[in-house]
């Protein structure tokens, strides 16, 4: 089966990217690292020759509701289009466990990517996770301030990376299903104590301050408008657990 993965070198996509060679897929990456501009419809149109399926998780590093917007509008919109065109069976998109309770900030542009998925030709899946565990990493790389490192509030849920890679590429092979049950990590986690534990894992000793950031989106992960109901699926292992695992 051929799949082509936009977003294939972020922290999900080069995993799904991973997990299906090694089920012995043909595995295409779309991503600018690659060549492949998600806007650019002439190498998207490319790139799909052939494919049986498309993932999409791709991102964007904003916290605003517009660039957020105007970015999976275009990429995600040419990317269907694109599927549309050539024929593709099947597209998979990653997004967010919340989203509709707090349409803010960078969600917004995920609440519009999904109705975009929803009103495409191509039969679709949509897979809502909760925040990785990379995402104490990630966050505490981008919060740091002089010798301080900030740590943002948040009610999260997080799940390993790989086990969200595991479920997108398993969509992939099995075709579509609409909005599937969402999934998250097994236990809640406050977003500033990840952190914490992240730096000191690090070996870092700046201090750690756990600070409110403004904005819509923010306050309401303070709130838990971030975390999965009763019916999502629940996988292993802890954040703990996986920082352990990680020597």
């Amino acid at each position: 089966m051929k799949i082509a993965v936009a977003g294939g070198t972020g922290t999900v996509g080069r995993l799904v990217v991973e997990r299906a060679r090694a089920m012995g897929h043909d595995a295409v990456v779309l991503s600018r690292a690659a060549g492949v501009d998600l806007r650019d419809r002439a190498t998207v149109d490319r790139a799909l020759t052939g494919v049986d399926a498309v993932v999409d998780a791709a991102s964007v590093g904003t916290m605003d509701a517009v660039t957020s917007t105007e970015f999976f509008q275009a990429a995600s919109g040419t990317l269907l289009d694109a599927a549309a065109s050539a024929g593709v069976g099947h597209a998979v998109l990653l997004s967010i466990v919340g989203i509709d309770r707090n349409p803010h900030g960078y969600y917004a542009g995920k609440v519009l990517q999904e109705q975009m998925f929803e009103d495409s030709t191509v039969p679709w899946s949509i897979l809502r996770a909760t925040q990785f565990h990379e995402f104490a990493g990630q966050v505490a790389a981008q919060a740091r301030l002089g010798p301080l490192q900030l740590a943002p509030r948040a009610r999260v849920r997080p799940v390993a990376a790989a086990e969200v890679a595991a479920r997108v590429i398993d969509l992939a092979v099995a075709g579509a299903q609409g909005r599937v049950s969402d999934l998250a990590g097994p236990r809640e986690e406050r977003l500033d104590r990840m952190i914490r534990t992240w730096v000191r894992r690090s070996g870092s000793r700046r201090p750690v301050i756990p600070v409110s950031i403004p904005g819509a989106q923010m306050r309401g992960m303070r709130e838990g408008l971030a975390l999965p109901g009763a019916g999502a699926t629940i996988a292993g292992p802890t954040f703990e657990e996986w920082l352990s695992a990680r020597g």
